[in-house]
């Protein structure tokens, strides 16, 4: 894939097809498909078409290298490009007294710490790697750094709403990790409102799309999600929905049968959370058209506004 500077522009897509996610959105959400129906008429949808089973399960993401070549610069100077900003902490405002945790998924430290990464935690219903590095763009442009450039426009965007935000890392604090169990603790220990780990997933090309991972009833080890998958289902609800309305992205075409939405079992960050916790991939790094709105500096910024909206959206209703 060519490389995409800060002045690209991806194309409007095409118009949406109401879809499983319209009568989805339409029960669980009041006002949701009045919302779609707003989102058609400015011009934006979807073109994913059916589902299909998935070449590759999101949890198989590829290692790449991480490229020393930059991308797209940020939409504006308050939101870096996958770098620290001094957070000028929460404002007054209809969030005050919430409390949200954002995990940017994996960690641009991790490709120097395999050992460490490697080693095995109890995730209560078995035991897997600490973590992992994640996936890139055919480019090189990896997921470590996607979401941390999201999990710093996210935050800016819910402390304007006078919410208290805190990361699980911040890319080089900790140099690596952390490991999901303890992604999962931080979000604990804080009594956070809703949480919620960045992502993007490294399926095939022509695999594309978004989905929201939700938490599955689980009863094992220090695992139990029970009292969480209700309200978990209501903010992966609201944020898909509010995903696809702001950023155009159609929901998976491989994952979900059409819905955005996918329930697991096998993730520690959702299986020993005690607070209400949503992942979301937010497109394939590995296709070729969703490789060009994730290395977009313009709609990463969009993405971290419809994550924002739906948490918004759910913590005024909670």
């Amino acid at each position: 894939m060519s490389y995409l500077g800060p002045e690209f522009d991806p194309p409007q897509p095409r118009r949406p097809r109401r879809g499983p996610l319209t009568v989805a959105l339409a029960a669980l959400v009041p006002g949701a498909l009045l919302g779609w129906v707003v989102y058609e008429a400015v011009g934006g949808g979807a073109d994913g078409g059916g589902a299909r089973t998935a070449s590759a399960a999101p949890a198989s993401r590829a290692s790449a290298a991480p490229s020393p070549s930059a991308h797209s610069a940020p939409a504006s100077p308050s939101a870096t490009d996958d770098g620290k900003r001094p957070s000028g902490g929460a404002a007054s405002g209809p969030l005050t007294g919430k409390v949200v945790v954002i995990d940017a998924g994996h960690n641009p430290g991790n490709f120097q710490h395999t050992a460490e990464i490697n080693r095995k935690v109890d995730i209560g219903t078995n035991w897997k790697e600490c973590d992992t590095t994640g996936t890139s763009t055919n480019d090189g442009y990896t997921e470590a750094r996607f979401t941390l450039d999201v999990t710093h426009r996210l935050r800016a965007l819910l402390e304007k709403q006078g919410a208290t935000v805190k990361l699980t890392h911040d890319g080089d604090s900790p140099a690596w990790g952390p490991c999901v169990d303890e992604r999962a603790r931080i979000g604990n220990e804080a009594h956070a409102d809703a949480a919620i780990s960045i992502h993007a997933d490294g399926s095939t090309e022509g695999n594309r799309g978004f989905h929201v991972i939700l938490p599955g009833s689980v009863h094992a080890g220090a695992a139990d999600t029970r009292p969480i998958v209700g309200p978990s289902h209501d903010l992966g609800v609201r944020i898909a929905g509010n995903f696809l309305r702001d950023t155009g992205e159609p929901p998976s075409n491989y994952l979900g049968n059409g819905t955005g939405l996918v329930t697991r079992t096998d993730l520690g960050g959702l299986n020993l959370s005690t607070v209400p916790k949503v992942f979301i991939e937010c497109g394939n790094m590995r296709d070729s058209k969703d490789a060009a709105l994730l290395t977009s500096g313009a709609w990463r910024e969009r993405a971290a506004q419809g994550i924002s909206d739906g948490i918004v959206s759910f913590l005024r209703a909670s």
